[in-house]
């Protein structure tokens, strides 16, 4: 199957890693540039055309008959001990798709991107190499900072490229479209029973850092009515979070990082600080649960006699995917005999970033376990199987428009 041979790909990418004994590959990493030759070679050999632009992305194409393209693609970092499938599965299929072309020409081009940065690692800013092909790179992001006081700019031209010409990547005019396959990194589709779903729209995310403070004081000499304890203030709050989560439908919410200060055993803690995650497919529900959850952080520590804080630290706005490219792809998975799930997408693609300047749709596989950013996550063969014939299928759909379009 040509499943198979996409999955030995994803592994064998996997190699490539800063990392001994586990899968790290962030933004222009000597892991990355080895990545990228790699992946470089197979698009070469499928008869692709193969640069890298001026933000890291591997950009290849293959020529078709006019002069409109369709953008396949994902992205080919990591998070930290991370599995082999998140992101390089959507550059492979790309790859597979045209592979299986064997050189016949369609009615428009093939642009297959391996993004340079999706995941926010190195520079804690996320979808940098999507952000170029939309125009959203601008100077004061080229002057952001990893935490060994490198910039990007100073990134990108140690790698070899130069950021005075980041203008260059924009997608085109001609760009009709971007397809992003992309394990689902959930449970619905294994709860449901089902191989592939279509992604109608991704969820808006509000990211937040929530600062209690109070007094740091002796363990054993304060007694309980007396203290001003940032910790249980926090844990209070904690549970505040999960329960609007759970009485608010298709809402997520997530505290996921506490830090506390000054973190010794024996001290009642002075300060801690919190991470929020707040995600929902409508904006207005999501902006109205970051309002309550500030409200109740604030009653709950003027109760304990603590000062809170609240920074925004992200306001992602909810990204619909386009209905007509969703309703081919639906088309297309149902050609194949596989019933597809409508669903919402949880976590951020850039898919979201790409659908500000073209129609985009993202076609979800089954994630075994919900298992993702791990070294367990995987796929199933045959749902590959059936996303690869999926997506033959779109192209012929999108072959026929063309040939339509073109006759009239």
């Amino acid at each position: 199957m040509q499943a198979e041979k996409v999955i030995a790909r994803c592994r064998y990418l996997a190699q490539f890693s800063e990392e001994p004994g586990q899968i790290k590959r962030t933004f222009l990493s000597p892991a990355m540039r080895d990545c990228m030759q790699a992946v470089q070679g197979w698009m070469e050999a499928a008869g692709m055309q193969v640069a890298t632009d001026a933000a890291g992305n591997l950009r290849g194409r293959y020529p078709g008959d006019s002069s409109t393209s369709l953008m396949i693609g994902s992205h080919l970092d990591t998070v930290p001990n991370s599995g082999a499938f998140d992101g390089m599965l959507g550059v492979l299929m790309g790859l597979a798709l045209v592979e299986s072309l064997n050189g016949e020409r369609v009615p428009f081009s093939i642009d297959l991107v391996g993004f340079s940065e999706e995941e926010g690692v190195r520079f804690h800013l996320p979808f940098i190499g999507s952000r170029a092909l939309v125009g959203r790179i601008d100077a004061d992001l080229l002057a952001t900072k990893d935490a060994d006081g490198i910039s990007i700019a100073q990134a990108l031209t140690s790698f070899g490229l130069d950021p005075q010409k980041i203008e260059d990547c924009q997608v085109a005019d001609d760009v009709a479209g971007f397809l992003e396959f992309h394990i689902e990194q959930g449970i619905v589709l294994e709860s449901e029973d089902l191989s592939l779903g279509v992604v109608k729209a991704i969820a808006g995310q509000t990211r937040a850092e929530m600062t209690f403070t109070g007094r740091a004081r002796h363990a054993g000499t304060t007694p309980m009515r007396l203290r001003n304890d940032a910790v249980a203030g926090a844990a209070e709050w904690v549970i505040e979070v999960e329960r609007l989560a759970l009485d608010t439908p298709g809402l997520v919410a997530t505290v996921g990082d506490l830090r506390t200060h000054p973190g010794a055993g024996n001290v009642v803690a002075g300060q801690l600080r919190a991470s929020l995650d707040v995600r929902h497919e409508q904006d207005a529900v999501r902006h109205q649960a970051v309002d309550t959850l500030l409200a109740r952080a604030a009653t709950i520590g003027q109760r304990r006699g603590l000062t809170v804080a609240s920074k925004m630290l992200m306001d992602q706005p909810a990204v619909a995917m386009d209905a007509g490219l969703s309703v081919l792809a639906m088309e297309a998975i149902r050609d194949v005999g596989v019933q597809p799930l409508s669903m919402v997408s949880g976590a951020g693609h850039d898919a979201m970033i790409l659908a500000e300047r073209v129609p985009t749709t993202m076609i979800f596989l089954r994630s075994p376990g919900g298992i993702s950013h791990h070294p367990d996550e995987s796929v199933r063969p045959q749902d590959v199987e059936n996303a690869l014939t999926a997506g033959r299928a779109f192209l012929r759909h999108l072959t026929k428009a063309a040939s339509k379009e073109q006759s009239v």
